[in-house]
């Protein structure tokens, strides 16, 4: 069965959705549905944490659905520390292609857990902010409540 519930952030709405063994998506918007399981209650509290300024690391199971190259480049969204950013081209290299600055754009924009898998942590090359699913206040208000809490 999947589950899904919609949480009320700081940064607006947004859809959870769980199956009874991980998370799948975590996106902008509001749910259809209301359900929830075992994983749904622990994103809420864990997302609680997070915008209280008391979690800095998510432990939580992800089921992502993705191509081995989405996989590859959520993997190394996750490994950009709590409050500290990145651009797409360190993440190309990271994940073994120097060129690939903009596949690694793209993998981004389709990632389907927002701020656990932390897109919002990859800027441009030279320091600007760029587009965010949330939008960008979103995301400038995740990277400066990262920045006050270290």
């Amino acid at each position: 069965m999947i589950y899904n519930y919609t949480y009320e952030s700081p940064v607006g709405a947004l859809c959870v959705c769980a199956d009874d063994e991980a998370l799948i998506s975590l996106h902008y918007g509001k749910s259809e549905e209301n359900t929830q399981n075992e994983i749904v209650r622990l994103v809420c509290r864990q997302l609680d944490e997070y915008f209280e300024g008391k979690r800095h690391c998510f432990d939580l199971p992800l089921k992502p659905e993705g191509t081995d190259f989405q996989k590859k480049v959520w993997s190394a969204l996750r490994d950009i520390p709590y409050g500290e950013t990145r651009s797409y081209g360190h993440i190309s290299e990271k994940v073994g292609n120097s060129k690939a600055c903009r596949a690694v754009g793209m993998a981004n924009n389709r990632n389907p857990i927002a701020i656990i898998v932390p897109c919002h942590r990859v800027i441009g090359a030279d320091g600007t902010l760029t587009g965010y699913a949330g939008g960008l206040n979103a995301k400038r208000f995740l990277l400066e409540l990262e920045n006050k809490n270290r």
